[in-house]
């Protein structure tokens, strides 16, 4: 994780995980074992048996764990929540290149830990990579009315508030249209 991409990558995965648990709360295991493969999890770690409908309980509890660390935007109460989940979940990360993958910071599932373990861990690892990385938190859930999408943010200028340019303008024109008819009010009084 040295390249900013590849705790992008795992802070992407997180959020597609987290979206996923919330909008599907019990999402079946073999979706989850779908997303985590389109994220690059080996087939092999995915099967019934390697990822069970146990696995699947325990990833969709992690999923939705993160997603209030993942909807903080203070910095300080981020940062703390991230700490917590290093004293619960941290175990010792080590550098890995596979699956034509370049080198990175991975976090393992060893032997004793499940699924949601490793999705805390490698999940705050990337969120933290990403808040010293940049200097400031990273992700965001969207601000406009209805939706609250998960995003990740690494562009410069001001922190983004909105998951896309549909609902920031969405926003804008609901608050230019109530601006707009508290004026006429304010007239009419």
């Amino acid at each position: 994780m040295g390249d900013a991409r590849d705790g992008f990558l795992t802070a992407r995965r997180l959020i597609d995980l987290a979206e996923a648990v919330r909008a599907t709360p019990e999402i079946p295991r073999a979706e989850l074992a779908e997303l985590l493969a389109g994220h690059g999890e080996r087939p092999a770690d995915l099967t019934e048996e390697s990822f069970t409908e146990t696995s699947a309980a325990e990833l969709r509890a992690a999923a939705r764990r993160m997603a209030a660390v993942l909807g903080e935007s203070d910095e300080g109460r981020a940062a703390e929540a991230l700490n917590v989940l290093f004293a619960e979940y941290g175990s010792r990360p080590r550098l890995t290149r596979h699956d034509g993958h370049p080198w990175h910071l991975q976090v393992d599932r060893g032997e004793e830990a499940g699924w949601g373990e490793w999705f805390l861990a490698s999940g705050a690892l990337a969120l933290a990579h990403l808040l010293t990385e940049y200097g400031r938190i990273a992700w965001g859930a969207c601000a406009a009315t209805g939706c609250g999408r998960f995003f990740l943010t690494t562009g410069p200028g001001s922190t983004r508030r909105y998951c896309s340019g549909s609902c920031a303008t969405r926003a804008r024109v609901a608050a230019h249209r109530r601006r707009r008819r508290e004026g006429e009010g304010a007239g009419q009084g």
